[in-house]
């Protein structure tokens, strides 16, 4: 959390302007497609600081043609949702955790630091406001989108002297399309998500967006996903934009649940991390973070040790995955437990 003197707009300046015309609620629940009445807006200058924060009328942005977001990627966003409970009060999951990393990723693109706990305020009377959105359904839900963008009018790589922090809301179902049992990913070593020293371990639009032509080619392959690899040992690190587990019977005979460690390369996912801990709270089985590699997930499931692998994530939550495509081989795994080679 940012400390008690650093500058930070605060919740208690907010300002509300409601809009006079509120949309339709929506029967489509596309991801990302069906955004909410209202938006919230904080403005921030190296002179002037951070502005009072602002809940208006969902629009569009103004942006200077020369904004430095636009030329170099400096942004970074975060996700989390918003759920009725079974006693219709409503909930976010977790949402310190995603305070906490999208201040780490403001460090890291060099953009200010605010108070985690005064975002976290503003962004519950934005849901609080547009509660009537949040479905009351175990299948949908409400996403929140934190935004934070350097608004720098000019060329050249420096730091910003102007950005905007904002939050959207939307209104989403299933992340996945597919009436599948499981998720099948494409694994191929050529393309890397991320490497240490980089930003993988950020929240960053330029983590994705460079994703879209191995995603592309994955689904070229018969597949839904990228598996992500790394190094010359082809390391696991991520599925498509999830956490990776590996649920299985490990070299030394031993049930285990295992996930790549936080080496600046993996995501430090919120599902990722309450999986963890639920699970060492359970006591059943051991629980790991450490690498894993192709060659011993292949091992493994030749031997017929695994017994479920899956993807974890805020837009996924929990998705089992079915096949794997590797160096021109068609393996399953245990979603229908079978192996093909």
């Amino acid at each position: 959390m940012a400390g008690n003197n650093t500058p930070s707009f605060k919740a208690s300046d907010l300002v509300i302007q409601l809009s006079s015309t509120l949309k339709a609620k929506s029967d489509v629940l596309a991801f990302g497609t069906v955004f909410t009445d209202h938006m919230l807006t904080i403005e921030w200058s190296a002179i002037e600081g951070w502005q009072a924060p602002l809940i208006k009328p969902f629009g569009n942005l103004s942006l200077n043609p020369a904004c430095s977001s636009l030329h170099y990627g400096i942004q970074l966003f975060e996700g989390l949702k918003a759920y009725h409970g079974d006693d219709n009060r409503l909930r976010l999951f977790r949402p310190m955790l995603n305070m906490n990393r999208m201040a780490n990723s403001a460090k890291r693109a060099c953009l200010p630091a605010f108070d985690q706990s005064e975002l976290l305020e503003c962004i519950r009377r934005l849901v609080e406001i547009d509660q009537d959105w949040v479905p009351h359904s175990d299948s949908s839900s409400v996403y929140i989108r934190p935004t934070f963008i350097s608004t720098e009018p000019s060329l050249g790589i420096k730091k910003p002297a102007h950005a905007l922090l904002y939050v959207i809301l939307c209104q989403v179902g299933s992340y996945f399309n597919t009436d599948a049992k499981g998720l099948s990913l494409w694994a191929d070593p050529k393309y890397t998500r991320a490497w240490k020293g980089g930003t993988g371990d950020c929240k960053m639009g330029g983590n994705y967006g460079c994703s879209l032509s191995a995603q592309y080619e994955a689904v070229d392959y018969g597949c839904q996903q990228v598996l992500w690899l790394y190094g010359e040992d082809h390391q696991i690190t991520e599925a498509g934009t999830m956490n990776i587990f590996l649920y299985w019977i490990n070299e030394d005979g031993e049930e285990e649940l295992a996930t790549p460690p936080l080496d600046g390369t993996i995501l430090p996912g919120v599902t990722r991390q309450s999986i963890l801990e639920l699970t060492r709270k359970w006591g059943e089985f051991k629980v790991t973070e450490r690498y894993l590699t192709m060659s011993q997930l292949c091992c493994a499931l030749k031997q017929q040790r695994v017994k479920e692998m899956f993807g974890s994530g805020t837009a996924c939550m929990i998705c089992p995955i079915a096949n794997i495509v590797y160096q021109g081989e068609y393996g399953r795994t245990p979603s229908d437990w079978t192996f093909l080679v």
